[in-house]
């Protein structure tokens, strides 16, 4: 295969409620596979170890657009609104 891929990587998550969820990867590049591994025997771990600590840890944060809808929240809330000159202006005179 030209692209080199491994083929799937699969992990298991334990879901809040206890029951596991299998997620299946297909079409991942041998290379890719091959840096995950290495990553993994480098921390003493299994590459569904890592996989598992990876997906938690991008769940859990908030995607560019929730972070942009939360902005655009807070500043439909508070009223304000500065125009573009004003902000690079502040910018310029930071770095002064």
């Amino acid at each position: 295969d030209r692209r080199g891929t491994l083929g799937t990587i699969r992990a298991v998550k334990i879901s809040d409620q206890g029951m596991p969820v299998q997620i299946t990867i297909r079409d991942v590049p041998t290379r890719v596979r091959d840096k995950l591994a290495s990553r993994a025997v480098a921390e003493g771990r299994s590459v569904q170890e890592c996989l598992r600590t990876g997906s938690e840890r991008t769940a859990s944060r908030p995607t560019l657009n929730d972070l942009l809808r939360d902005v655009r929240e807070r500043k439909r809330m508070a009223g304000a609104s500065i125009d573009r000159s004003t902000i690079l202006r502040a910018l310029d005179a930071d770095r002064k």
